[in-house]
């Protein structure tokens, strides 16, 4: 699997939009749109596509949130890839998100 060119916005509608690149087990992708103003995420994919990320945005009301995130690819039945993310913020909260290929 890989990620380089890939293309995501979130499953929920007025989210950011990322642009993701693989050289290798290095990831990374730039992203913005919705609440954020701009992010960005490095990691290493295992050879399952699994990714364990680092990332840091700045947002529209112009806080800072950075923290980590382990996200677990699975496909949708239009062939589309789908990438569940469990996250944790520096500040403690965690989360999941679903972020999903945008069609060709």
């Amino acid at each position: 699997m890989s990620y380089d060119g890939l293309v995501v916005q979130p499953a929920e509608p007025n989210g950011a939009r990322g642009h993701y690149h693989q050289d290798g087990s290095l990831v990374w992708a730039e992203f913005a749109g919705g609440p954020v103003r701009t992010g960005r995420l490095v990691g290493t994919c295992a050879a399952d596509g699994v990714i364990n990320a680092a990332y840091c945005q700045v947002m529209a009301d112009g806080a800072v949130v950075a923290g980590t995130c382990v996200s677990t690819p699975d496909r949708l039945a239009d062939g589309r890839l789908r990438l569940t993310e469990r996250w944790r913020r520096d500040d403690g909260s965690v989360g999941v998100s679903r972020i999903e290929e945008v069609p060709a």
